[in-house]
């Protein structure tokens, strides 16, 4: 199976915070290790939330380039909970607009290239599922 220039694009980009979730967990390592946390069994639990989800966003990023679907659509909730962690840094005493924008940004962008990997998508497979029927 083939897969497009738009879903390697796709594939790239999720790889790409593949590995920003995962320097996030080193990140949240290093503060859990320099005594910076309230709680140590909370800072561990999410020490190891971190690098599941860095795992699965990885995943997600080697099946899209496979042309798999669940890729693409586990990659559009990943983008979809980021834009849920944009759209809460606008509520709180702390909110901040700039920091929602550096968050939303380029989950919108991941977003566009998955949606438009799954438009690219739809052709091969009925392709590929018309080849298939022949042969039976």
């Amino acid at each position: 199976m083939r897969t497009t220039g738009i879903e390697k694009a796709a594939s790239v980009y999720l790889a790409l915070e593949a590995v920003a979730v995962l320097a996030l967990s080193t990140w949240e390592m290093l503060a859990l290790i320099s005594g910076d946390s309230a709680s140590v069994p909370s800072s561990i639990a999410l020490l190891v939330l971190t690098v599941i989800a860095a795992a699965a966003v990885a995943a997600f990023a080697v099946v899209v380039w496979r042309g798999g679907s669940w890729g693409r659509s586990g990659g559009i909730v990943v983008q979809l909970l980021i834009l849920a962690v944009a759209a809460g840094t606008l509520t709180g005493p702390d909110a901040d607009g700039s920091i929602a924008l550096a968050i939303a940004a380029p989950a919108v962008v991941g977003l566009a290239l998955l949606i438009a990997a799954s438009r690219a998508a739809g052709p091969r497979t009925r392709l590929e599922t018309a080849a298939d029927e022949d042969e039976v």
